[in-house]
């Protein structure tokens, strides 16, 4: 498993020395480009956050299984016909959570306004929002395959608040 550290120091300095954290890492898994592999990512990467001991908050965690949703159901959506198999990817470092779903499918979307009358097409502006909203970034790159990964990273909530709702629960209210 590779670690990821955070943000790489400037040009011409060493790297401060750290201890990676515990939940520090990157993980992968692939699932068919099918309309069931929604639900199933999304537990996946929720698992994953608990297993690990992540410290987020719920509402970071909603916001990321949401972002999960609406990338896995784009790629089963559109370009299944090209890539039968998808796959998700969550890296999490020291102050930040990323995941990225990555299909073989060449075409990189675009965040379209849709307009009242229609009742989808706003997936890819959700993510936008939940993103800049979190102060996080979003972004498609093209793999070495000739696919894509769609993928979004949000910062993680300071550390006390998993540690606050286990030792103090009137502060967690």
């Amino acid at each position: 498993m590779e670690i990821l550290g955070s943000v790489p120091p400037e040009q011409g300095q060493a790297p401060p020395p750290r201890t990676p954290m515990a939940y520090e890492g990157v993980w992968r898994f692939t699932a068919p480009a099918l309309d069931c592999s929604v639900p199933q990512a999304r537990h996946a990467v929720r698992d994953l956050l608990v297993h690990q001991r992540v410290p987020v908050t719920e509402e970071l965690v909603q916001n990321l299984l949401l972002i999960v949703s609406e990338l896995v159901t784009n790629a089963v959506r559109h370009a299944a016909l090209l890539s039968p198999e998808i796959a998700v990817e969550l890296s999490i470092g020291r102050d930040w959570v990323r995941v990225a779903v990555e299909d073989n499918h060449p075409y990189r979307p675009k965040a379209l306004e849709a307009d009242q009358g229609q009742t989808g097409g706003r997936g890819l502006l959700l993510v936008q929002a939940i993103t800049a909203e979190s102060g996080g970034a979003y972004d498609v790159e093209h793999t070495a395959g000739g696919g894509k990964a769609v993928w979004a990273a949000l910062p993680l909530a300071p550390a006390v608040s998993v540690a606050v709702r286990a030792t103090n629960p009137r502060r967690a209210r």
